[in-house]
């Protein structure tokens, strides 16, 4: 690791510690942001006891009661118009399952009301439940004669003879309807496949056309969940937790999860193909098969690091589907419930596989076409990651490994030449001279065959493989629960001390083993570096002691509750750049390296073919320049 390689990681450390020193939320953010949280699990938990209230009083009331209580009846017609039947009713439920999920429908809406993914454990190993019914809302949302009906509300009647279907070998179907008066209804058929995370949603609308507003040609479909804390680091997965979206026919996109404090809005005026309510490792994803018309989207954070196992966000969406006012018309719709696996999404062939945050532009390519298919090779023969990461480390600085020598190599030409350099500094002393210092030195350096530029060109080809690294670790789903060593969770923090107090600057409450091999090899990978150097970087006041421990400190406070994996990589990476290092040292003579810069001194200056036309053009419009 040269000095130009030194200051850029210096200068993007600082960079990422002062954007979040200044995006700290103050005193009175905090509270707010506390009070809003808890507002939302009270109103949460309010219209769970008043729901249940009802619910054991009408179970209290004589049947006999209820029937006759013509009032009650003419009030709820009032309210719901044709669909008043359907406003009062027991609560019940269908389960649908194959080997991956296991699915409940409830009568009350007609909705999914909870998914468990069977193959997968919670950080606390309790069954992985996506949501539940308790905190989700999904329903239309239409106008019927003058009234506004939410169909999350009302009581759906079951088609199905059974409580529970297994999908086996063929698929199985739950149906539950929704009716406004004989023969009129609307229908949700949710068809599930044997091996498969994927569930189709038909919405069928018979003889309804009568019933709802005639000028309606777009219906409202409203989502919304809280998504549960699923993983060990609460802090690291929410900053993964958020709502993705593809338009129809273009790219994919989400809101941005880091960096929201309260949350985050926004009016989506175009058509889209699906919405994602994705965690980190896990998604609730609703396909059209056709398009979406338009959606309004948000998420609420309610992170709370005191309270793990708690909900992490809040997600609404507020969703345009294109409605055929017929007798009979039918909305086909799918439900992605499974794992943030690159392969598993890619299957679908519908860009599941964006939501995966491999980076944006060059660093998604190089996770996309070199890391992964590197990854998935030495994942189907070796069945321990901690290896695996270690022969994938090997592998990315054997790449490398001629951009570090030429970088090396650059790093020594400018060491051997730096008394030259400093006697063209005696020459121009004075500041007024400093372009004639500046146009001396690069002649010198020109005339040596010497590109000062050569030790930052082949850091910049590097850089993306260093940043793909760092998006690649945290959202790798194989790593999810693997152990290696001490580390018991190679996708989140790992943790041999758990400290009784909290550490300011984002350290937090444990101290990661991982972190802190990383920060020793990196102060000793940069003092042989500051060595290699001599003392060409002391024309920078405190250079030193910021290469050598100051980068390394704030590398510390920063992955400590990262995933240990990442930690574990950069630890090795560095272990082979010292390794690296000193075997260059062997093979490269700073003598040697000095007699070659005077052959080349003492050969004419090649000039370059544009130089070159420049001059002859200058001499046909009769300017003969100065030798």
């Amino acid at each position: 690791m040269d000095k130009n390689s030194i200051i850029g990681i210096i200068l993007i450390a600082g960079i990422l510690i002062i954007y979040s020193v200044m995006n700290k939320p103050s005193k009175e953010q905090i509270e707010e942001a506390k009070h809003k949280r808890d507002s939302l699990e009270m109103v949460h938990q309010q219209q769970m006891i008043e729901e249940k209230a009802f619910e054991d009083a009408k179970a209290l009331l004589p049947k006999t009661i209820q029937a006759s209580d013509s009032a009650n009846k003419e009030q709820l017609k009032s309210m719901f118009g044709s669909f008043a039947d359907a406003a009062e009713g027991l609560q019940k439920f269908i389960t649908i399952e194959n080997d991956l999920l296991r699915i409940k429908v409830t009568n009350k809406g007609g909705r999914i009301y909870s998914v468990e993914l069977k193959n997968y454990k919670t950080y606390t190993q309790k069954p992985l439940i996506l949501f539940d019914g308790d905190s989700t809302v999904f329903g239309l949302n239409f106008f019927s004669q003058n009234r506004s009906i939410i169909t999350n509300d009302l009581f759906f009647n079951s088609e199905n003879e059974k409580e529970s279907y297994l999908v086996d070998t063929n698929p199985e179907s739950v149906k539950m309807r929704l009716y406004a008066g004989e023969g009129k209804y609307i229908e949700y058929v949710y068809t599930l496949y044997p091996n498969s995370y994927m569930i189709d949603f038909d919405i069928n609308f018979v003889g309804i056309n009568g019933v709802i507003a005639s000028n309606q040609s777009v219906m409202d479909l409203k989502w919304s969940m809280y998504s549960p804390q699923q993983e060990k680091g609460a802090k690291n997965e929410n900053t993964y937790t958020t709502i993705g979206y593809k338009f129809y026919q273009d790219e994919v996109n989400s809101l941005t999860a880091r960096g929201s404090k309260d949350g985050k809005k926004e009016e989506l005026n175009e058509k889209l193909k699906w919405i994602s309510y994705q965690q980190q490792f896990f998604s609730s994803i609703l396909v059209a098969n056709n398009f979406f018309t338009n959606a309004v989207v948000e998420f609420q954070n309610l992170e709370n690091e005191d309270n793990p196992g708690k909900y992490l966000k809040y997600f609404s969406s507020s969703i345009g589907i294109p409605f055929e006012n017929s007798e009979k018309s039918t909305v086909p719709l799918k439900f992605y419930f499974g794992p943030n696996h690159f392969n598993t999404l890619k299957e679908y062939e519908m860009d599941f596989e964006r939501i995966v945050p491999l980076g944006w532009g060059i660093f998604g390519w190089v996770n996309r076409f070199i890391v992964i298919p590197v990854f998935n090779f030495l994942d189907n023969y070796i069945l321990n990651y901690g290896l695996i990461i270690l022969l994938l480390t090997i592998f990315i600085k054997l790449i490398l490994f001629p951009l570090t020598y030429k970088s090396y190599l650059s790093t020594a030409k400018m060491r051997v030449l730096k008394p030259e350099v400093d006697e063209i500094g005696k020459k121009f002393p004075k500041k007024e001279d400093a372009m004639k210092k500046q146009q001396a030195t690069m002649a010198m350096y020109k005339k040596a065959g010497v590109n000062p530029m050569g030790g930052c060109i082949p850091m910049l080809i590097q850089f993306p493989i260093i940043i793909a690294m760092f998006r690649f670790f945290p959202a790798s789903f194989e790593l999810r629960q693997k152990a290696f060593l001490w580390a018991d969770d190679l996708s989140a923090y790992d943790s041999i001390i758990n400290l009784p107090f909290t550490v300011p600057f984002g350290y937090g409450d444990h101290v990661s083993l991982f972190t802190i091999l990383m920060a020793v090899a990196l102060i000793f990978t940069t003092r042989i570096s500051t060595e290699q150097m001599g003392d060409t970087n002391q024309q920078i006041p405190g250079m030193k002691f910021m290469m050598t421990w100051l980068m390394p400190i704030m590398m510390l406070f920063f992955f400590n509750s990262y995933s240990a994996g990442l930690s574990y990589y950069y630890f090795l990476s560095n272990v082979f750049t010292l390794g690296q290092t000193i075997i260059i040292r062997r093979f490269v003579d700073d003598e040697e390296i000095m007699r070659k810069i005077h052959e080349n001194k003492k050969k004419p200056v090649v000039k370059s073919k544009w130089q070159q036309r420049l001059e002859d053009a200058a001499k046909k419009r009769g300017y003969n320049p100065k030798k």
